[in-house]
């Protein structure tokens, strides 16, 4: 008795297959070509060559370092991106809380429980669990920018900027979809 898969079933599998395939003959190609190349030496420079009747004088050199003006951590566009991604971050939790009062209504048609966040919120989120996510994201966010800030880093803001735009797209979705 012969079996026979559903061409549903087999033909993503083939290629699936197929993908694995090409992916590890070509993850095995460029490790053996990697190992078997033989390492060759820089060539020699004229500029590498010590010259016999040259005399050897050592002389010295002074190195200004320029001076890294020390600004305040936190100053007026810190306190304000802090501020922005903070209060959208709050936004978000209280516009998911749409869903919880949706459910509690017994509304039918919107959406009345948390879908894209709900590893962090829950199914139905409360007062609670939602202003404690925003509070732990706000932190995480402002402590993120205060230590790249301080240490002198010139992306110190994407944490806070990336929280805004997370924060703002959940908000925006919220109040599309359950309000």
């Amino acid at each position: 008795m012969a079996y026979r898969t559903p061409k549903k079933l087999s033909a993503p599998h083939g290629l699936t297959r197929t993908l694995l395939k090409s992916i590890m003959f070509t993850a095995t190609a460029v490790i053996t070509l990697v190992t078997i190349s033989p390492a060759a030496e820089p060539p020699v420079a004229p500029s590498s060559v010590i010259r016999m009747n040259a005399p050897v004088i050592e002389v010295p050199v002074s190195v200004s370092m320029p001076r890294i003006a020390e600004t305040s951590t936190i100053d007026k566009k810190f306190v304000g991106l802090a501020f922005i991604s903070t209060t959208s971050t709050f936004a978000d939790s209280y516009t998911t809380l749409f869903a919880r009062q949706n459910w509690l209504a017994g509304k039918k048609g919107v959406c009345n429980a948390e879908v894209d966040s709900a590893f962090l919120y829950g199914t139905h989120p409360t007062v609670g669990r939602a202003y404690a996510v925003a509070s732990a994201k706000s932190a995480g966010a402002i402590l993120m920018a205060y230590y790249l800030r301080r240490h002198h880093s010139k992306f110190w803001s994407l944490p806070l900027v990336t929280n805004s735009m997370v924060s703002l797209g959940g908000v925006t979705q919220n109040m599309i979809m359950c309000n």
